[in-house]
């Protein structure tokens, strides 16, 4: 009849108290969706390599995803001239586990710190990590852009400090300055078994020391700690920063069981036993780094870059 009003059909929906969330059915059966799409299209994790010739760089990249995937070990070469200027090369290698694909790319730096001029060394480096973000970025703002964009920003620097026992190097301070505001950095003391447990301990210290004087801020930043858990555990990595590694690619017997471990005549090192080195820290921390990008990836933001310092 005329004035009244005729009751919907079908149950009633009651309004959610404000602030309380809301839960909108699909929203799960999609986001399954795009997992399971991302994972087997996989993701790519870009880490470049910065440090002297001779400090075991490409032996520790092959150690920590334990496959050879350094420049060195792709080319087959094992003698080569020290290039007159810093170069840029990059090796490309497809990871597969447990139906996971990672697409890694492993940026080597030959010529850096080589030189009795090293001024300005790192000017290429900057100039690489700059022109792969503006890459991106034009692919990001074309009209018609590509459903994957190729990604070939650096989203960790792993940068070799050699074993002196004493303090940074003016050229290390320098090329933490620079770098650090543009892309993560990870110190680690190359070579740490030349140090004594003392030493080592010592020597870090010092370096942390150094960062805070010279105002450089290396992974992870302070600003992400929002998490309770996350600054726990950022808390911790710090505590262990720069990270004293060891690298090698050949297994030993200890025990009855198969480690990789470099053998002197004093024992084996074992490289994933955490009282004989870091290396352990470090392979966590990149598969910490590795993982963040996932979740960004699943969105489709393509923004698949560890956090940097804001200015």
């Amino acid at each position: 009849p005329r004035g009244h009003s005729v009751p919907l059909s079908g149950p009633r929906h009651e309004l959610p108290e404000r602030g309380r969330p809301v839960r909108v059915r699909g929203i799960e059966a999609v986001l399954d969706q795009m997992r399971r799409k991302t994972m087997k299209a996989g993701f790519e994790f870009n880490v470049m390599v910065v440090g002297q010739s001779g400090l075991g760089k490409s032996t520790l990249v092959n150690t920590l995803f334990k496959s050879r995937v350094s420049r060195k070990s792709c080319s087959g070469v094992h003698q080569e001239k020290i290039p007159k200027t810093v170069r840029i090369h990059q090796v490309s290698h497809m990871i597969e586990e447990k139906g996971v694909k990672m697409k890694l790319t492993v940026v080597d730096t030959p010529g850096f710190g080589d030189h009795i001029n090293n001024n300005n060394c790192w000017e290429p480096i900057v100039s690489y990590v700059n022109e792969q973000y503006e890459r991106y970025l034009r692919e990001e703002l074309n009209v018609t852009r590509k459903p994957r964009i190729p990604d070939t920003r650096v989203h960790c620097c792993v940068y070799f400090l050699p074993p002196t026992g004493h303090r940074l190097r003016s050229i290390d301070v320098e090329f933490m300055k620079h770098l650090g505001s543009i892309v993560s950095i990870v110190p680690v003391i190359a070579k740490a078994d030349t140090l004594t447990l003392d030493e080592r301990l010592d020597f870090k210290h010092r370096i942390r020391q150094d960062l805070v004087a010279n105002g450089i801020q290396v992974y992870p930043q302070k600003q992400y700690d929002e998490d309770p858990e996350e600054r726990l555990l950022n808390s911790s990595i710090r505590e262990c920063i720069p990270f004293a590694v060891v690298g090698t690619d050949r297994e030993h017997q200890v025990n009855g069981h198969k480690v990789l471990g470099r053998k002197t005549k004093w024992g084996i090192i074992e490289v994933e036993n955490i009282a004989h080195c870091e290396f352990s820290h470090l392979r966590d921390l990149l598969i910490r780094s590795v993982l963040r990008l996932a979740p960004l990836c699943l969105c489709g933001t393509g923004l698949c870059t560890l956090p940097v310092p804001a200015d």
